[in-house]
């Protein structure tokens, strides 16, 4: 059973998501979120390692955030809509997909700290 974690923006004491999931093997990063409808409120994927993504397939738009090794969002992506490539971002070890809105209602912004829980 996959146990869920909490993503809370440090910098703006605030949380992202309470319900992530992570995928850090090959398959689950390979799946990430293909074949579902939408992510809800709460709902959030950690993909590591991973420093680039793509919304091939999928059906619904997503914020993005990527992290370095001390966990600072060094990019980020507000409603990146399906069939779209984003990343190869040196800097960046890992990725959180959240629901579209998130980043812009929580202010989130470059240099944040993120917490993982």
């Amino acid at each position: 059973m996959t146990q869920n974690k909490r993503v809370i923006n440090l910098s703006k004491n605030i949380m992202l998501a309470d319900r992530v999931e992570v995928a850090d093997t090959s398959f689950k990063r390979l799946k990430g979120l293909l074949g579902r409808r939408a992510l809800e409120p709460g709902q959030g994927l950690i993909i590591t390692p991973c420093n680039s993504i793509h919304t091939f397939f999928m059906r619904f738009p997503i914020d993005v955030v990527f992290l370095d090794k001390d966990y600072k969002v060094v990019a980020m992506a507000h409603s990146l809509p399906p069939a779209r490539l984003f990343g190869s971002l040196l800097k960046a070890k890992q990725v959180i997909e959240l629901p579209t809105g998130i980043l812009k209602n929580t202010k989130t912004e470059l240099k944040d700290s993120i917490k993982i829980e």
